[in-house]
């Protein structure tokens, strides 16, 4: 059984996100004094007393002007309510009644769902009352005088909220595999969310920049017993375009781009989407630095496959100039789809599951030290100038996510680069790590030591 929705409607820049923040608990919400930030609806779990719930935040509602995003927000707010058990109407309590309140109060008579009413920015107990009172023309029942910033009165607001939610059963903790869309803007994120999903999750829209916020949505795949094939449950996010730094002003945007990061460093697997037909820029070059110093796992999504005119020969030549110029994740796998038409989409989290498990993986000294063994037989490491040769005593995992190898040597001093990307090579042919990056930590040791601990000693090469 899935939890209770509660979508939070109203005008814009009467504090939504703000409230949201407060019911939820958390500053995820992007908030900014200008109209219009938000523009998906976006999820957050929230619970009062013994009620678990999903409070949805929604673009602000103007029903008399269709320009720009507008129409796509009145959408995105529509498909909000249709799912949710109870709605939150939010209000100005300093600005009073205006007709947009109104019309949007009109509205949700017409509705089937409970519908509170929350007037916002009553900082003041006393004033509050007063403020809220004008509220009562909209004909929605009691106004409850609210501060979202301090948290003011939004525990009476609370108390008759959850008297409209069922009440559900404990639900299990199942593990999800977290995948982070990115990439610049108007390269296809949206298109991609809403494909994988098989719903109109996100605005999607020619204008670059649509996408402000982080939007998260859980996929279950059902497994096959027969064939093996476990279920799986995704959570994946889709991010706001990522611009040069330069380019970004403070605003929504700048707020946008920070929670992007932060998804990158809160997820399992990014997908870095690429546009086939722009190629691989400059900053989709930095992105995958970005996620490489992250450590995540990453998948290379080339979007918009279906407008590029190709040969037998196109898809290979493209894929190994992907991995030229994204030489910081050449390990990461490549996958060319439109989600346009859908075209290969549905490989994707096929492709996901792969290097989720590479991530997550971990190998027994024993294994690592063959593979030390056999690697030194065929290149042995380099001598300095003065006769000394590197010395690799034995290897060991120290941790995964991602995967991390402790090299015990003589001195790390005498392994020089093209050394290490040999043994790095080396790891990746005989074991695989494919989509993950691999860490090696180079450690000095004296033979002594390594005498003396023989318990943690594997084998010497």
């Amino acid at each position: 059984m899935t939890l209770p929705i509660v979508a939070v409607i109203g005008r814009p820049n009467v504090g939504k996100s703000t409230l949201v923040n407060r019911l939820a608990g958390v500053t995820d919400a992007i908030v900014h004094d200008e109209p219009g930030v938000t523009r998906d609806r976006t999820y957050r779990p929230a619970f009062w007393q013994d009620r678990e719930y999903l409070v949805v935040d929604t673009g602000g509602l103007i029903f008399d002007d269709d320009t720009e995003f507008l129409p796509l927000i009145r959408e995105q707010a529509i498909a909000a309510l249709t799912e949710a058990s109870a709605a939150i109407l939010v209000v100005d309590g300093q600005t009073g009644p205006t007709v947009g309140d109104e019309a949007i109060a009109d509205w949700l008579r017409q509705q089937p769902v409970p519908v509170l009413l929350a007037v916002n920015k009553c900082e003041s107990p006393q004033q509050g009352l007063v403020q809220a009172s004008q509220f009562w023309e909209l004909g929605l029942g009691e106004p409850f005088p609210v501060s979202a910033i301090h948290g003011g009165g939004t525990g009476e607001l609370l108390d008759a909220l959850i008297t409209h939610l069922p009440t559900i059963d404990a639900l299990p903790d199942t593990p999800e595999i977290k995948v982070a869309i990115v990439g610049r803007p108007n390269v296809g994120k949206s298109s991609l969310l809403n494909t994988l999903t098989g719903e109109k999750r996100s605005i999607v829209s020619p204008i670059s920049g649509t996408t402000r916020d982080t939007i998260d949505m859980v996929v279950q795949r059902a497994g096959d017993p027969e064939q093996g094939i476990e279920s799986h449950t995704y959570r994946l996010i889709d991010t706001a375009g990522i611009r040069k730094k330069k380019n970004v002003e403070y605003g929504p945007e700048f707020f946008g781009i920070n929670r992007a990061f932060k998804a990158i460093r809160r997820s399992d697997v990014v997908l870095l989407v690429i546009d086939a037909i722009d190629g691989v820029t400059e900053q989709d070059q930095k992105l995958a630095g970005r996620i490489a110093d992250e450590g995540r796992a990453a998948i290379i999504v080339v979007n918009k496959w279906d407008a590029i005119e190709k040969d037998s020969y196109t898809i290979y030549e493209y894929e190994q100039i992907v991995k030229d110029r994204l030489s910081f994740i050449e390990w990461a796998p490549t996958i060319f789809v439109s989600a346009l038409t859908g075209k290969r989409v549905e490989n994707i989290l096929d492709v996901v599951d792969t290097v989720a498990e590479q991530h997550q993986r971990r190998v027994s000294t024993s294994v690592i030290n063959e593979v030390l063994q056999e690697a030194v037989n065929w290149h042995s490491p380099p001598t300095s100038r003065q006769g000394r040769q590197g010395k690799i005593y034995y290897g060991t995992q120290v941790k995964s996510q991602p995967p991390t190898i402790a090299l015990f040597v003589n001195d790390p001093k005498r392994f020089n680069e093209n050394y290490r990307r040999y043994i790095e090579r080396q790891f990746r042919q005989q074991l695989g790590f494919s989509g993950t990056p691999l860490r090696l930590l180079w450690r000095g040791k004296k033979v002594r030591e390594i005498n003396t601990n023989t318990a943690n000693r594997a084998v010497r090469v």
